[in-house]
């Protein structure tokens, strides 16, 4: 959706959906909206409790098996096991998505890999699809006025038809731009402080880590240690994605992730999205 400042005031019920890189602001901003009459739609809390709810508990399962008593308990349905996954704590989801590298140091098996982020990837353009209907649902059945669409980092992976077209046309799209190279190095460097699993296209993931395994000397994915793959994978993931999410951002508007920083409530967040359109216009 495309905007004069005056039609932006006066657009009765907002709908914005939030694009950039894990670390931006993205869930900030939505959990400060969510005190001001806004629905927050997490596009991975959505993943996570419809889309990927069975094969969450599948993997569990299969771990719980591995162990007599619960194997047991389980095949008798003298237990159950269930995900508990909340908005501001996705663990559930990271860990299934799971990181690349050796099973002895916790790392998921090549194979299995590609297979959990094919299945990731078809969650997340099923969240995507749900938007208009959540839309409809958080005015009509939970009553409220505004909507906040809070996607994963990795929504400009997707390479989905109508996916990108079909939030421009029920959403503004705001792209969190970092700032400068302060910020994208401070971002990178917390990143790879406490390395969380990630979504790769599969042409990025198969030329990487070729790259990865030449570099360490490697043979094949599981001698990799996964964390020390994934801080090395994370800048180049970065970096990649920049354009990917600048070619989205035209069908939206742009702010830096300073200014977004600086937003304390619901007046400054619409005044940050006013300066956009205005910059824009100009």
């Amino acid at each position: 959706m495309k905007f004069t400042v005056d039609s932006f005031r006066a657009w009765e019920r907002k709908k914005i959906t939030l694009l950039g890189m894990s670390g931006v602001g993205k869930t900030y901003i939505s959990t400060l909206l969510r005190r001001h009459d806004w629905f927050h739609y997490s596009g991975d809390y959505r993943i996570g409790t419809r889309y990927l709810d069975e094969p969450i508990l599948d993997l569990v399962k299969k771990a719980a098996m591995e162990q007599p008593l619960l194997r047991e308990l389980l095949r008798r349905d003298w237990i159950y096991i269930r995900n508990n996954i909340k908005v501001d704590d996705l663990g559930p989801v990271l860990s299934f998505v799971g990181k690349l590298g050796d099973p002895g140091r916790g790392g998921v098996p090549l194979e299995d890999f590609v297979r959990r982020q094919a299945l990731y990837r078809e969650a997340e353009i099923a969240a995507v699809r749900d938007v208009p209907e959540f839309i409809r649902k958080a005015q009509e059945v939970y009553g409220y006025r505004h909507f906040i669409n809070d996607m994963g980092g990795s929504l400009c992976e997707l390479d989905e038809p109508g996916v990108i077209e079909l939030l421009a046309e029920h959403t503004l799209i705001l792209y969190i731009k970092i700032t400068d190279e302060e910020e994208e190095r401070k971002l990178i460097e917390r990143a790879q402080s406490a390395p969380k699993p990630l979504y790769y296209r599969p042409e990025f993931l198969r030329s990487e880590l070729k790259v990865y395994l030449e570099e360490r000397g490697l043979e094949y994915a599981a001698q990799m240690d996964p964390d020390d793959f994934t801080r090395w994978i994370f800048p180049r993931l970065f970096h990649a994605r920049i354009p990917r999410y600048e070619a989205i951002a035209r069908h939206g508007y742009t702010v830096t992730s300073r200014e977004l920083a600086q937003v304390e409530d619901e007046a400054g967040f619409l005044a940050l999205l006013e300066r956009a359109i205005e910059r824009e216009e100009s």
